[in-house]
């Protein structure tokens, strides 16, 4: 299964950005689907999940400020990231569950900086 992940780019503090990732159609609705981070040296953390009932989890850090949500006609997965803080600063993957399994797609990297 291929994650088509993008949006990444250079915002400024206090921006933002969305990032799109796309699924494989014949069982993007049923997967949850989740974005992770990775910083410089750090370990990979969870972001924001969505289920496929669609009910959401957000990391503490970017409650109120990041909405994930989904397009299941499109296979589509969104992170809308707002007041992005330079901590935001890291590569991010979406990730595909289903049926006990995972695929992570390839990053796309943001960069909050002035």
């Amino acid at each position: 299964v291929q994650l088509q992940a993008s949006g990444g780019g250079l915002v400024e503090p206090g921006g933002s950005l969305t990032l799109s990732c796309t699924g494989a159609e014949s069982f993007f609705s049923k997967s949850a689907m989740s974005w992770y981070r990775q910083a410089p040296g750090k370990q990979r953390d969870l972001v924001a999940i969505i289920n496929s009932d669609g009910t959401t989890n957000y990391e503490d850090s970017v409650k109120g400020r990041f909405t994930i949500s989904r397009d299941n006609a499109k296979s589509t997965v969104y992170l809308q990231m707002n007041s992005l803080r330079p901590e935001d600063t890291a590569v991010y993957y979406c990730k595909a569950t289903f049926a006990g399994l995972n695929w992570l797609g390839q990053g796309t990297q943001v960069t909050v900086s002035s």
